[in-house]
């Protein structure tokens, strides 16, 4: 049951984020839907740096861990939004938004993941 309340509570406080970031990013622009790609990008760096340095350096507890990375960033990170966002590029015909939406997406999540790991390394002194 106390996960349950780490996972509930951690994604209220994610969703929030998610509505909050997502949507002051999104005001400067119609249809690219950047502040979904921003959201993804920020939660994979932090997802990154939570659970290397739990691996590496055993800063987190398991609820810890739980709370943050199931609870706060399950809620705040945006996969699904940013499916059916492409997807709905595609079907306007925003080719060229639905490629750099897709190429983007993976690319900076994997470049989060990336310095995260570089982050918590580095904290520990592991170079």
């Amino acid at each position: 049951m106390q996960n349950w309340i780490l996972v509930g509570l951690g994604g209220f406080i994610g969703a929030l984020l998610r509505y909050y970031i997502s949507g002051w990013i999104s005001k400067s622009f119609t249809s690219f839907p950047l502040g979904t790609l921003v959201v993804n990008f920020i939660g994979s760096l932090i997802l990154s740096i939570i659970m290397y340095s739990a691996e590496y350096w055993g800063f987190f507890t398991a609820g810890q861990r739980l709370f943050l990375t199931v609870g706060v960033l399950g809620a705040f990170t945006t996969m699904s939004t940013f499916s059916y966002e492409t997807f709905k590029l595609l079907e306007t015909g925003e080719y060229l938004s639905f490629l750099l939406n897709i190429i983007g997406t993976i690319g900076l999540t994997l470049t989060g993941v990336y310095l995260g790991k570089i982050i918590a390394l580095n904290i520990g002194g592991v170079k």
